[in-house]
């Protein structure tokens, strides 16, 4: 990777050198260490990572919180088969690794040695060396933090309370391969985010909105920039204000663009991943080629879109990231894999090997995740539903991978009432079937939206950002379950 210059935290060098400037390891040596410990596996690689980040949060009118992180630190891993061998320490050094390198090779019992071939080459950097911490001073980051948190009381008096948080994230990482491949990435990351309760007489109601990216924090310093997070977060709040009860039951459910994705991602993203797959406990499984979705329903996973949270250069296996086609036209034609399961399935990389730190080992994980466009105009979509709900924005939820069954929570979300937008609505849940959504999907709106960069996926205790996206989607036939 052709990253290069003088960052902060480490001392000195090209991207080439990082790690062993730092702490003092000899490459040659290291390489030998790798090499030794995984010739007799199927796979496997010496990652390397060092991370700094920070964090501040602003509430009821002061600093409640300011901190200040570093990480360093390696895993090794040994694949045989199935099998895997993992070891990892929170030491760079020379010692640490032969460590490692004794505890992995047990899984390779019995193994008379043939390595996987490496992932493919690339001389693609979505990310300079820049150090996202160092594009805005101390000073600066609290005065962002105060001026949304002035700017937002002074809007409405019914504001009660403002909570800011900004964060910034700089990561470093290496991946060494049996045989001298190494694959290096620089991975900046920032988001920022602002909550809003307002209230009148006894009730309170809470709106919120985030931005992020891999990129700077001068992206939203200047007041043209965060004032309308502000504004929407107040927004949300004052809608919220005004909603009465959600109606129960099965009906018309039209999904809003961007953020709505998340249920796209977590009820059907989860389930095309390759390791549910391989060991068909996805609902998905066996059904590559077949009808799985309704006709114009074309779904994509795509790391390669340059500053949205879910993007790298490479994967944490060096796998360069790619837009793969999930689902085209209701058809399945492709999972989302890491090398482990590819190899298992016969299958190619997808560049789609990610881990939550060196802590960690790599497994099938989403990047950027969204339903691509139809030609329906969203005017149209809401003009076709006489009775139905309008889904802006979701909170949290729970999905069983193995059954694709679902149930999220809306965070805004109104009636529809012969075509029109009419009350919001407060307690909505969202209750279905995956695979049978993808189905029940009537007409796709022209407006496919990317959400603002606030994605986080969780699997198996592990945590990596990501990104989701939809158009504008009439479901006929959700479960709603609400309080009226």
């Amino acid at each position: 990777m052709a990253n290069a210059s003088k960052t902060s935290g480490f001392s000195g060098g090209t991207s080439e050198d990082l790690f062993f400037n730092q702490s003092g390891m000899d490459r040659r040596r290291v390489q030998s260490i790798v090499d030794d410990a995984l010739h007799r596996g199927d796979d496997g690689e010496l990652f390397l990572e060092y991370s700094v980040s920070e964090s501040f949060v602003f509430d009821d009118g002061r600093l409640k919180n300011a901190a200040f992180d570093t990480g360093q630190g390696f895993g090794l891993r040994s694949v045989a088969g199935e099998a895997t061998g993992y070891a990892h320490a929170a030491e760079l050094s020379e010692e640490a690794i032969l460590r490692a390198a004794q505890t992995v090779r047990s899984v390779q019992s019995g193994k008379s040695g043939q390595l996987s071939v490496g992932p493919a080459r690339t001389n693609r950097a979505l990310y300079g060396a820049d150090n996202p911490l160092d594009t805005a001073s101390f000073e600066t980051k609290i005065k962002l933090l105060e001026d949304m948190n002035a700017y937002a009381r002074s809007l409405d008096s019914r504001v009660r309370q403002v909570s800011c948080s900004l964060a910034g994230e700089w990561r470093v990482v290496e991946i060494i391969r049996p045989g001298g491949e190494s694959v290096r990435d620089i991975r900046p990351l920032v988001r920022l985010n602002v909550s809003v309760v307002a209230g009148e007489g006894d009730r309170q109601e809470t709106g919120s909105y985030g931005v992020g990216g891999r990129n700077g924090y001068t992206a939203y310093l200047s007041p043209d920039q965060w004032r309308p997070f502000v504004d929407e977060a107040l927004r949300q709040a004052l809608v919220n204000l005004q909603s009465v009860p959600a109606p129960a039951g099965e009906q018309m459910v039209v999904l809003g663009p961007g953020w709505p994705g998340i249920l796209l991602h977590e009820a059907i993203g989860h389930g095309l991943e390759g390791d549910f797959n391989r060991k068909k406990t996805s609902a998905f499984a066996g059904l590559l080629g077949q009808q799985v979705a309704a006709k114009g329903v074309t779904v994509v996973d795509d790391g390669t879109l340059y500053g949205r949270r879910g993007s790298l250069s490479v994967d944490d296996e060096g796998t360069p990231t790619s837009n793969t086609v999930l689902i085209e036209d209701g058809i399945l034609k492709g999972y989302i894999q890491d090398r482990l399961n590819a190899r298992l399935m016969g299958m190619a990389p997808t560049g789609n090997g990610r881990r939550q730190s060196y802590g960690h080992m790599p497994m099938p994980r989403m990047t950027n995740t969204y339903m691509l466009s139809g030609n329906a105009d969203p005017a149209e979509i809401l003009a076709s539903v006489k009775n139905g709900i309008y889904a802006v924005a979701f909170g949290g939820g729970q999905v069983d991978i193995t059954s694709g069954k679902f149930v999220f929570s809306c965070t805004e979300a109104y009636r529809i009432e012969n075509g029109r937008i009419g009350a919001p609505v407060k307690g909505a849940t969202l209750i279905g079937n995956g695979p049978d959504v993808l189905k029940r999907v009537a007409m796709i709106g022209n407006d496919m939206e990317l959400d603002p960069g606030i994605g986080t996926c969780g699997k198996s205790g592990q945590g990596v950002p990501v990104g989701v996206g939809q158009p504008t989607l009439r479901i006929d036939g959700l479960t709603v379950g609400g309080t009226s």
